[in-house]
């Protein structure tokens, strides 16, 4: 039994659109962009992760990157079980292959049973024995400390790569929600447009990122804005590399339409809330995780939205990852955790 103990590996997994992060003894052990990179000829992994992601953009034609998942669900399921298997390669090298391993994965609530499926026979081709299943928001609310066995209701907005879930949690379940595929990618896009339309200038996904990150902004005013961004890119007219400066109003004016489709996602959660619950919401407020929450002044516009108290996680990245791990430790105690054999 000793030795058995020895070889089990148990892992949480944040299975991301953008990022990846798994945790393992509590501590993360991969966070790590959710790419992995193709010999065409040979079909061979030649990188995941941030290796990949380096790549990502800049390949010839024997080289292709690929992102396995789109809207927070498999889309790839040969290029998703490569980029599982090397993650899991970082940890313990092939260590694995005599283990017993165990794995909680995150999943968008509005999944469908094929995709649920997907994830999965993915495990079972890194040779998981024992694979749960859990809702983003569950994980969400989880990992920033809420007590979701409790007859209290709280509403979680977690904001990713590829959705947007919204949950009314209360009793070890999800009351009511809503899940959208509108999150950081569908910014990223809003962002290339922009730069087309507005610049004429061509930028691509990892340039569109960066505005993202020093620029973003959900609001056209904020006390203490971020300084103008300096973007490189191709010019369509001359077709000659240039540099233009964007600045943190631009980004608020091209993401607005984006971030009213999540403002009017929240309102309709909200309107499908019982009265009960919703009177605790009133008292405890939104709680706002995943990387979206970190687009300046988006708290401040969902409040004045909802005329609601927002409250932003203290690590909205990890927020998800971290409810998995505590999930992952009490497996036997949460009854909201999916199985294969519900499924």
């Amino acid at each position: 039994m000793k030795l058995f103990s020895f070889f089990k590996q148990e892992l949480a997994i944040d299975l991301g659109t953008a990022n990846t992060l798994i945790i393992q003894d509590d501590k993360i052990v991969v966070d790590e962009p959710s790419i992995v990179a193709i010999d065409r000829r040979t079909s061979q992994t030649i990188a995941v992760g941030r290796k990949a992601m380096q790549m990502h953009e800049k390949t010839h034609e024997d080289i292709k990157t690929i992102r396995p998942l789109k809207d927070g669900v498999i889309a790839d399921f040969q290029a998703a079980e490569s980029m599982i298997e090397g993650f899991i390669n970082m940890i313990g090298g092939r260590r694995r292959f005599f283990s017993h391993m165990k794995m909680v994965i995150c999943i968008p609530s509005g999944i469908t049973e094929v995709e649920k499926r997907a994830v999965f026979d993915s495990a079972d081709h890194v040779d998981s024995k024992e694979t749960y299943l859990i809702h983003e928001p569950m994980a969400a609310a989880l990992g920033i400390g809420l007590d979701v066995e409790e007859p209290q209701g709280n509403m979680i907005i977690d904001i990713g790569g590829g959705t947007t879930e919204i949950a009314v949690i209360a009793l070890s379940g999800i009351v009511c929600d809503q899940s959208i595929r509108i999150a950081g990618d569908e910014f990223t896009s809003d962002i290339i447009s922009y730069m087309k339309r507005q610049h004429n200038i061509l930028i691509g996904e990892r340039t569109a990122e960066q505005i993202k990150i020093h620029a973003g902004s959900a609001l056209h005013e904020l006390e203490d804005g971020p300084e103008d961004f300096a973007v490189n890119g191709r010019d369509l007219m001359t077709g000659i590399p240039k540099q233009i400066k964007v600045s943190y109003r631009e980004i608020a004016h091209c993401l607005d339409k984006s971030i009213s489709k999540i403002e009017d996602a929240v309102l309709k959660a909200l309107e499908a809330t019982p009265p009960e619950l919703a009177s605790d919401i009133y008292r405890t407020g939104l709680y706002l995780t995943g990387g979206g929450a970190l687009l300046r002044g988006l708290d401040k516009r969902l409040s004045m939205k909802t005329k609601l108290p927002v409250h932003v996680a203290d690590d909205p990245l990890r927020a998800v990852v971290r409810g998995t791990g505590i999930a992952l430790k009490n497996t036997d105690r949460f009854s909201f955790l999916i199985d294969r054999k519900s499924v």
